[in-house]
């Protein structure tokens, strides 16, 4: 049952990399002083927080399982 849940704790923590790895920047550093504001509102608000949704439900998972893990109760 550990090895089991090692392999999925493993596997939430690549994900959540990934997941990481695919946000957009919050901030645009000077090129952003030029860009119009018209971009906020377009259909990616919804694709980020469908992202930001499942990061945090992996969030959840990984820390779930690095606690069980650790402190041992499946022993």
């Amino acid at each position: 049952m550990t090895s089991i849940l090692s392999w999925i704790w493993i596997g939430s923590g690549l994900i959540l990399i990934l997941l990481v790895l695919l946000h957009s920047p919050k901030g645009d550093g000077m090129g952003g002083l030029a860009a119009s504001g018209s971009s906020m509102f377009t259909s990616a608000s919804s694709a980020e927080a469908t992202l930001n949704k499942t990061t945090w439900i992996f969030l959840a998972i990984f820390l779930a399982l690095a606690v069980i893990l650790s402190a041992g109760w499946l022993i």
